[in-house]
């Protein structure tokens, strides 16, 4: 009897021993994660910072990678979803601009002069309208962690000053290979051009194109367009936001207790990169306008009658596109942003 419960409790020691070993034993040594941008940008360190947390949230079990600059999908960053949902990619932190080629609903957040501030995009991303896009995304393959951000997109040039529609008759912007960006610029008068990053800044510098559109904090200070551009127009045209997600099945082999510190991490590592790039944007810090003007740069801030010129010359894009997302979700969307002012 007592040789009998001996052995009887060491199984259990063995098996309350052993079963988390063979559990983690069954995770991949490397999980892939993809960002279109450098690891030196606000985007790129959200990322890491996430790959971090997961690895001390689990003790070493989950090993994520950050293969940063669109590595893994050959530098072509709107197949960043195909690739996530075919599980190339196990975790992604993605602009909802290079998905919205693939999933036509994440245009409302390119919808031109939509989202008026801040405020306005955190109740649609935080309320019942980010629920219906994170079980959009659910269905198609991918889960959503969190919501990070790149910011709203300000137009940088290097001809004029910027302030009406009429400004920008004939000027060369360029613009990421999304049709409602295209649509946009064009419906304003100037002349879009897709080009890559790379490419574009030899075409600043050679002159062969005017502008570009990108956030302040996220992306225009680190790259330093003053070095190539005079003149900014704070307009608030159209928002970025990043999601952090996870291929399902993917999410689906990790235990319980993993799953929980993974949405854990994502949620804190999401919430330090907002603030990171919202920092001097939002009044009355307005510190990041003020770093742009010491390098030589003209600011100028689109006042609200401008902004009611700039929506009434993009008003056919606007109609057409929502069709395409969806009238239901651009109206909620619409009530949601409403309620919150």
């Amino acid at each position: 009897m007592k040789r009998n419960a001996k052995l009887y409790l060491a199984m259990i020691f063995m098996a309350t021993v052993l079963l988390p070993l063979c559990a983690s034993a069954e995770y991949k040594d490397e999980y892939k994660m993809s960002v279109v941008v450098g690891s030196k940008l606000p985007w790129g360190q959200g990322a890491e910072r996430f790959a971090e947390l997961v690895r001390e949230g689990t003790g070493g079990r989950i090993n994520i990678k950050v293969y940063p600059s669109s590595a893994l999908m050959a530098g072509k960053q709107t197949n960043e979803f195909l690739i996530h949902r075919q599980g190339v990619a196990d975790f992604c932190f993605a602009s909802t601009i290079n998905w919205s080629t693939s999933i036509k609903e994440l245009n409302l957040f390119n919808l031109p002069f939509f989202f008026p501030d801040y405020k306005a995009l955190d109740a649609v991303t935080g309320g019942a309208v980010g629920e219906d896009i994170a079980a959009l995304l659910k269905g198609k393959g991918v889960t959503l962690l969190a919501w990070g951000e790149n910011g709203f997109r300000e137009m940088t040039n290097s001809k004029r000053a910027v302030a009406t529609p009429a400004d920008m008759e004939g000027m060369k912007i360029r613009v990421v290979g999304t049709p409602i960006f295209i649509e946009t610029m064009q419906a304003l008068g100037a002349n879009p051009v897709n080009m890559n990053w790379g490419d574009a800044q030899v075409a600043f510098q050679q002159g062969v194109v005017d502008g570009q559109e990108n956030p302040v904090v996220a992306i225009e200070i680190p790259v330093k367009i003053w070095q190539f551009h005079k003149y900014i127009t704070v307009w608030h045209y159209v928002i970025d936001p990043l999601m952090l997600t996870v291929n399902n099945e993917v999410f689906a082999s990790f235990s319980a207790e993993d799953q929980a510190v993974i949405k854990k991490a994502a949620l804190k590592a999401s919430a330090e990169q907002l603030e990171v790039v919202r920092k001097g944007l939002i009044a009355p810090d307005l510190s990041a306008f003020d770093i742009l003007k010491e390098n030589g740069m003209e600011v100028t801030f689109v006042d609200e009658a401008a902004r009611q010129q700039f929506i009434e010359k993009t008003s056919a894009v606007t109609s057409k596109w929502k069709e395409t997302i969806g009238p239901e979700l651009v109206e909620k969307a619409a009530a949601t942003m409403a309620a919150s002012k």
